[in-house]
């Protein structure tokens, strides 16, 4: 197996290290010295990794890189047997929870989308070399190998998400552990996970800039003690969390997790969101988390007003709008096929980015991308591109009954769309003025 006399040069190197802590000596294997005898050249790695937990436990390049010949990755590196990627296969000789949660966890499933709608966009509408440095670089690729074991550069590097490594194994470590640190403090940090989410389909890292935590993660950054080993919010911090602290870290009933999806309750990347499997439990375990810094009202008034947020954004706009697309392709007024019409752009657009971006901002409480940037961009195009555009193709294909038919399914006789037909009658007129009046004691002209 690969890795296998690494392990054991390491439990011969972990003896030595208790022989000779008293004494502040760190041992390293020989193969260890010997690659530091040529990639000193790379100062900045070989300090990195000097700066490294690994260092400290007499780990090394060999113990990570060395390779059994069989490996389809294997090469022979100067009178060494190799490889070039550290997998999290590898990874899990020494680390097997972390290994195996984040295997389990949709962060690898990652390169999947690589199959999917998104992939037709990179790939075709796109092109392969923006695939290489733009989707592959956050979602991951499947490394190829070259017959000498090195590795194809049209698919390295790559430090994505979700890579398919050589061994088989998903993902990459340092995704989040940038090497040859591998610091916990990095991975706890903000900055990290916004090397991937960010941008018009899921702002997760503006969001959180833009909510109460964000704010106070830049006021209190240098107070957060992120070194520490455990991290537990409340004990070790108390300030602000970051993105780990509710996604991964531990917390005084929890364990630290590699899943970045156990705590998740919803799904909030899908067309139409759903909750998760066994939602309730997640959602417990992420309340607990809340729990180190707010109070069991204010963390039970959060949550209903994400689940009526999520109720809105699918009943009110975008199971409609699905409805509709599927009702025209159904009729023939429209193709089938993806992105080949005008209102399969309008439909991923209000799902894929402005939906998106609602559904993040309500969660992780970004009120400007919930509305702004979310359900007033949602809204503006369901009304102006998706319907018009609905009404335009039923024209064009001679069946303008269609588009009647889905007026009166979808707008008329229900109350939040009826505006959009009848207009704004002087009943519904004194209505909003008695909201207005009981909600910030004023009158309204």
């Amino acid at each position: 197996m690969k890795r296998l006399m690494a392990c054991v040069i390491l439990v011969v190197v972990l003896t030595f290290l208790g022989a000779t802590a008293a004494f502040g000596v760190i041992r390293h294997s020989e193969e260890t010295l010997a690659c530091l005898d040529c990639h000193r050249q790379n100062p900045g790695l070989v300090s990195q990794w000097e700066d490294s937990a690994h260092w400290n436990a007499g780990v090394g390049c060999f113990e990570c890189h060395m390779a059994d010949k069989s490996d389809s990755d294997a090469m022979n590196h100067y009178g060494f047997t190799v490889a070039i990627i550290v997998s999290p296969g590898d990874c899990g000789e020494c680390h097997p929870r972390e290994t195996a949660e984040q295997e389990a966890s949709h962060h690898a499933k990652a390169g999947d989308i690589l199959n999917s709608n998104d992939g037709i966009l990179g790939q075709t509408i796109g092109g392969e070399p923006a695939v290489a440095v733009g989707c592959r670089q956050c979602h991951g690729s499947i490394v190829k190998v070259n017959d000498n074991g090195t590795l194809d550069t049209d698919t390295w590097p790559n430090t994505g998400i979700g890579r398919v490594n050589p061994d088989g194994s998903k993902g990459t470590c340092s995704a989040c552990h940038t090497r040859h640190r591998f610091s916990k403090e990095q991975a706890r940090r903000p900055e990290t996970c916004g090397k991937c989410h960010l941008g018009p389909d899921h702002p997760q890292k503006e969001v959180y800039e833009e909510s109460k935590h964000g704010i106070l993660y830049r006021a209190f950054e240098s107070e957060l003690n992120m070194d520490r080993p455990k991290w537990v919010a409340g004990e070790d911090y108390y300030d602000a969390p970051t993105c780990a602290t509710c996604h991964m870290s531990a917390s005084r009933k929890l364990p630290t997790t590699h899943d970045v999806g156990t705590r998740l309750s919803w799904n909030l990347r899908a067309p139409i969101s759903e909750h998760m499997d066994h939602w309730q439990k997640k959602r417990q375990d992420m309340q607990e988390i809340c729990s180190a810094c707010h109070g069991r009202p204010f963390i039970e008034g959060f949550y209903k007003q994400l689940d009526s947020f999520v109720e809105l954004y699918n009943e009110k706009f975008i199971r409609p709008a699905k409805e509709i697309r599927e009702r025209l392709i159904e009729e023939g007024v429209i193709s089938k096929d993806n992105f080949d019409d005008k209102i399969d752009w309008i439909y991923w657009e209000l799902w894929h980015h402005e939906g998106r971006r609602a559904r993040h901002g309500a969660a992780m409480s970004g009120p400007d991308y919930a509305w702004w940037h979310g359900i007033y961009e949602m809204a503006k195009h369901f009304y102006t591109e998706l319907l018009p555009e609905a009404e335009r193709v039923c024209a064009d294909a001679g069946k303008p009954q269609i588009y009647e038919e889905i007026v009166s399914t979808y707008i008329d006789g229900r109350k939040e769309h009826e505006w959009y037909t009848k207009g704004f009658s002087p009943e519904r007129l004194e209505e909003i003025k008695r909201y207005y009046k009981d909600r910030y004691q004023q009158e309204v002209n």
